[in-house]
């Protein structure tokens, strides 16, 4: 029976997935999902979007993020679940950078997928998800 953890933290599941949130980060939400056999972690938070690509380079992804201009017909099963932290799913939106961050990661960690969506002028929201 896969259920959402209670008690989940922004700093225990960025901690999960490896990842330190800038100090500069608002809106900051998380959430884990204890499945059958991995767990999805999910993060979310909003950074000046002048700061978003020094992030993303900290985070070494595996190849440049993509910039996909439309949003998709379906949800993928990773980044559904940002929709249980009131968010819209980054696959629902458009012009949304995203990409691989590592496949497999260090530790236990499976995966990392991060989406970059812009909420405004000045601001973008990154979504960080990962299976453990």
């Amino acid at each position: 029976m896969t259920y959402w953890v209670d008690g989940a933290t922004v700093e225990s599941v960025a901690k999960t997935l490896q990842v330190q949130v800038p100090a500069t980060a608002t809106e900051a939400k998380a959430a884990h999902l204890n499945g059958l056999q991995d767990d999805s972690l999910i993060l979310a938070f909003v950074l000046p979007t002048a700061e978003v690509d020094g992030f993303v380079a900290g985070l070494k992804p595996e190849a440049p993020l993509r910039l996909r201009e439309q949003p998709l017909t379906f949800d993928s099963d990773a980044t559904a679940p940002f929709t249980h932290l009131g968010l819209p799913a980054p696959d629902l939106l458009g012009h949304v950078r995203e990409g691989q961050i590592c496949a497999p990661c260090k530790g236990d960690l499976n995966w990392l997928k991060i989406s970059v969506a812009s909420v405004d002028g000045q601001n973008s929201r990154i979504y960080l998800s990962g299976v453990d």
